[in-house]
């Protein structure tokens, strides 16, 4: 076992982004097996769908702030292990989750016009006019994004359980460069 402290943390923005993306992929997930065990035309069912499209625009915000920073600003650090494997592995499983995030938040705007109904952010403005899609891709498009979800929650629950293992049984810091305020 290593035991190290960490001694550089992300900036403020890539930790943030990072928690506001993770916050809000549990919610859309969690929103889904909610509402897709509720009664058709039920209030709480439609008031979760249009919370759940609404939190997929934010997805997809949060997606391109975090790629614009990523590429431009956002804070390098060393890698957490020594190992070259680790950090390969790291580097890979970071890489992948991005594009599924990408490709969900793309099937989830793709699948939502080929429904054809309104598509708000948080009541405000309506997409659904901006792209025609053929309504007979509607069942593709919600397969995919159906998949495309447990994929990344089996994803990112395997980068929290190495995460939680780096933290507990490593004890090399990596975690803490992820938590503000952490020594």
């Amino acid at each position: 076992m290593r035991q190290t402290t960490a001694s550089a943390h992300y900036d403020w923005l890539t930790i943030t982004l990072h928690w506001l993306t993770a916050l809000d992929v549990i919610f859309l997930f969690a929103s889904f097996q909610v509402w897709s065990r509720l009664e058709r035309g039920t209030p709480l069912r439609h008031d979760l769908q249009s919370l759940h499209i609404s939190c997929g625009i934010l997805l997809a915000l949060l997606m391109v702030v975090r790629i614009f920073w990523r590429v431009s600003k956002g804070r390098r650090l060393p890698p957490a292990s020594a190992s070259r494997v680790v950090h390969i592995g790291a580097k890979s499983v970071h890489g992948l989750l991005y594009l599924l995030l990408i490709a969900q938040v793309a099937l989830g705007f793709l699948f939502r016009w080929a429904q054809g109904e309104p598509f708000a952010f948080f009541g405000f403005g309506d997409l659904s006019d901006l792209v025609y899609i053929e309504g007979s891709l509607r069942k593709l498009l919600g397969s995919l994004h159906y998949y495309n979800a447990w994929l990344i929650i089996a994803l990112a629950g395997g980068h929290a359980v190495v995460a939680l293992l780096h933290h507990y049984v490593l004890r090399d810091g990596t975690l803490k460069r992820m938590i503000p305020g952490a020594k």
